[in-house]
């Protein structure tokens, strides 16, 4: 199965069968981790942590007592890095019949940071449990999807654009970025909120962030994080296509409105 079958696929998951995760499936996980990359350079420690001895938990997770967190340095960029290293860590999972779901507030947050032992220059920004999928959600699973519209996206057009803010970008105009723009159109968002936005110009694609309701504040942004795994998709999705995309900083200088923000300057050429 390639990555845009897996990226098509993978639903969160927050209730589990009940059965252990085998040791495969967790050695398995515990090495890809240990592995994973992102184009900042910024490294996360992660672990697999267990209900019962590490004494970690979430109100919004049944059936499963095995967890992956992730610590890292408070640097810049660190919530893109944070979020594109997961977002593969999260994909290979599927790979094995491993549900995830990303959680960053439903959770005892302090009891990860204790078994993770983070510092004060240090952040966990999100976890997530490992398990199998139970055959049926919980209704408390169900109302919480609902209520997010966990299963729609916006409109390609009104995510992804053509030279300017003016121009819409329509799937046939995209040419050989359709995949890679479709799949950040289908990435995970902190409550579906969508905030990646790009402009294509020329042989460059340009990443914005639009800043939801209530999700400033705090001592990082989650919706760096989910620009994180916007980038995420895209890279796997050029490379599904035989384009080796470039990451680079630099600000295109596109007049946009007061809502959305150079995502960290970040220009990814192909």
């Amino acid at each position: 199965m390639n990555m845009s079958d897996l990226i098509r696929r993978r639903r969160s998951v927050r209730t589990f069968d009940g059965v252990p995760l085998r040791e495969e499936d967790a050695a398995r996980i515990a090495e890809f981790a240990g592995k994973a990359e992102n184009p900042y350079k910024i490294p996360v420690e992660w672990k697999l942590l267990d209900r019962k001895a590490d004494r970690v938990s979430s109100p919004v997770i049944a059936g499963t007592d095995t967890f992956i967190a992730g610590k890292m340095q408070q640097l810049p960029h660190a919530e893109e890095a944070f979020g594109y290293s997961f977002e593969k860590i999260v994909l290979f999972a599927e790979s094995l019949g491993v549900g995830t779901t990303w959680i960053a507030g439903t959770m005892d947050r302090r009891a990860f940071e204790q078994a993770m032992g983070v510092s004060q220059d240090e952040v966990l920004p999100c976890v997530s449990p490992l398990g199998y999928p139970a055959e049926k959600m919980s209704l408390r699973e169900s109302m919480m999807r609902k209520g997010v519209k966990a299963d729609s996206r916006l409109d390609f057009e009104k995510l992804f654009f053509k030279g300017s803010f003016d121009v819409p970008l329509s799937p046939a105009d995209a040419g050989d970025l359709q995949l890679p723009l479709e799949l950040v159109r289908l990435a995970p968002s902190a409550i579906n909120a969508q905030p990646w936005r790009a402009v294509l110009c020329g042989d460059a694609v340009h990443f914005y962030k639009k800043r939801g309701r209530g999700m400033g504040g705090g001592s990082w942004d989650i919706q760096k994080i989910d620009m994180g795994i916007a980038l995420c998709h895209f890279e796997l999705g050029a490379e599904e296509c035989g384009i080796r995309p470039v990451f680079r900083a630099a600000d295109p200088g596109i007049p946009h409105e007061d809502g959305l923000r150079v995502c960290h300057e970040t220009n990814v050429p192909f």
